[in-house]
């Protein structure tokens, strides 16, 4: 089973931060308080979104095709995305 990395607290739906660090090869932990890269507080449809778009080589056309969606919807989401990451990355 893959474990997926959680974003928001279970508790009270804030943020979450990273704390350590561990590397299997040597052992090491690195501690310390870490904020998620823009891209990893994204859900997991945004993320998958972009994937589809890196994949299409930018294309709305050929992702609209794939996902059976009209232009106008994959623009306006593209849009929407663009909208939600400017809002994280101006919380960092």
């Amino acid at each position: 089973m893959i474990k997926k990395l959680p974003i928001v607290c279970p508790s009270c739906s804030s943020g979450l931060d990273v704390i350590s660090l561990h590397c299997d090869a040597c052992d090491t932990t690195v501690t310390g308080k870490f904020s998620l890269p823009v891209l990893l507080r994204l859900e997991k449809k945004e993320q998958d979104f972009i994937l589809d778009f890196v994949r299409c080589s930018g294309s709305l056309k050929i992702m609209a095709s794939q996902l059976k969606l009209s232009y106008p919807t994959v623009r306006n989401m593209l849009d929407e995305l663009i909208i939600k990451i400017e809002n994280l990355d101006q919380d960092v």
